[in-house]
């Protein structure tokens, strides 16, 4: 990344600059503390005295990068709250997707951060997990009572989709289409067992032996 050249501009406009270079310089890393605080510098064409400036120090840097990339993620998965229900969750789905897919390594810093034992990271992860949580509950609210069973299979879900997309990132061997249905429909059996309570109308046993043979 070549040196920008020194410009002057209003706080908000560097912190918004430092937090995008952040989000730049955080793909083909392995953590957030592996963000070069002197390459972020000249990227930006300011001292790295000037970084800690803005934002006091490297942890509250790299804080500020996480919650950068959850807002960024929940920006881009946020339906079309004209579509009908089924629109929305495909339309979600496919950018939930998309964004593993185009920005993985932000993506494996967030989620896997959150399991590092940092206690400011997992509180950010998880208020980023009840904002996931909370919007598909509001769009299932519609006559619908999010009791504490379909809270918690819906919170269940989302840490099964974060896990899911994690893994195929790391080994990408399975198509995109069939992990968006994959997502798509565990999250349709989940939310109907969440609001019913009944069991499921088939056993895992029953689903092997009729599904089609390996190729």
């Amino acid at each position: 990344m070549p040196p920008a050249t020194r410009t002057r501009r209003s706080p908000e406009a560097r912190r918004a600059q430092l937090l995008d270079l952040g989000l730049e310089l955080l793909a083909g890393r392995a953590s957030l503390d592996d963000l070069p605080m002197d390459e972020l510098a000249a990227a930006a064409g300011i001292s790295k005295g000037l970084v800690f400036h803005y934002f006091g120090s490297k942890r509250e840097f790299q804080l500020a990068v996480a919650q950068a990339a959850a807002d960024d993620f929940f920006a881009v998965t946020e339906p079309d709250p004209e579509l009908d229900l089924d629109a929305q969750l495909e339309q979600s789905i496919d950018a939930f997707v998309a964004y593993v897919r185009d920005h993985r390594d932000v993506y494996v810093n967030l989620v896997r951060g959150a399991s590092s034992g940092d206690a400011a990271l997992r509180a950010l992860f998880d208020r980023s997990r009840d904002r996931f949580v909370g919007r598909i509950l509001e769009r299932l609210g519609r006559g619908v009572e999010a009791t504490p069973l379909l809270r918690l299979a819906v919170r269940g879900w989302v840490a099964l989709a974060e896990e899911l997309t994690v893994a195929w990132a790391d080994e990408p061997e399975a198509d995109g289409d069939a992990v968006r249905v994959l997502l798509r429909d565990s999250l349709a059996h989940v939310v109907l067992v969440g609001l019913t309570g009944e069991p499921a109308t088939a056993s895992v046993a029953s689903l092997a032996v009729s599904a089609p043979p390996p190729r």
